[in-house]
């Protein structure tokens, strides 16, 4: 089956590219694209796509707003900020908004595609400055939110993986379990710990008791 792409950006040229691009690879498929915020919240929840690509800089309602308002339409759906200069600030404020990760509009299609195959198996595009920035927000309300969130066992087990930077793939093969087992229990894990994304679950562990567990683990 393949991944399903929606695309939010206001340049036509750079949009129709984008798609030309996606439809064109065979595990991938375009299946909204538009130039606004305002028109991917009356478009996007029927096609209901596995990953959006949102420009950060959009007329009218920004990129980040369009992201918040989107992840609680669709929390299942990735979304990769894409922005023209690295701004730790605006990618940083969109990763609280929920966006998984992030692009540069000069990366070529293969990276493009790279990464966008790479979150929905699990992985969180961006450098380890802006990854180190998340976790230091996300750390300070820790123990006392993650010993209310009630995980089962095997969802520690899975959230400790994700903390330590395994994908989806990566902890299906290590626990010996079905890769779409494997995104049911992160599902249920971001609905108990109220996050959007991987790097926001794996901040709120390391916040916690996690960072004795990647410790010992590491032993």
């Amino acid at each position: 089956m393949k991944i399903k792409i929606a695309i939010v950006e206001d340049d036509r040229e750079v949009r129709e590219n984008w798609v030309k691009v996606l439809n064109a690879h065979p595990k991938l498929k375009c299946v909204a694209a538009c130039e606004s915020g305002e028109t991917a919240l009356k478009q996007f929840p029927d096609c209901r796509p596995d990953v959006i690509l949102m420009d950060i800089n959009l007329p009218g309602m920004s990129g980040i707003q369009s992201t918040a308002l989107l992840k609680e339409i669709l929390p299942n759906t990735h979304v990769l900020m894409v922005t023209i200069y690295s701004n730790n600030n605006s990618i940083f404020e969109a990763l609280q908004a929920g966006a998984s990760g992030y692009l540069l509009k000069n990366h070529s299609s293969e990276e493009v595609i790279r990464s966008i195959i790479e979150v929905v198996e699990g992985g969180a595009p961006m450098t380890g400055q802006i990854a180190r920035r998340v976790i230091e927000v996300f750390r300070k309300p820790a123990y006392k939110d993650l010993a209310k969130a009630q995980l089962t066992a095997r969802e520690k087990e899975i959230l400790h993986l994700i903390a330590r930077g395994y994908a989806n793939k990566e902890i299906a093969s290590q626990l010996e379990v079905e890769v779409s087992t494997v995104r049911t229990h992160v599902e249920h894990i971001y609905e108990k710990l109220h996050v959007h994304c991987r790097t926001q679950a794996a901040a709120k562990y390391l916040g916690s008791e996690g960072q004795e567990a990647i410790k010992k683990w590491e032993k």
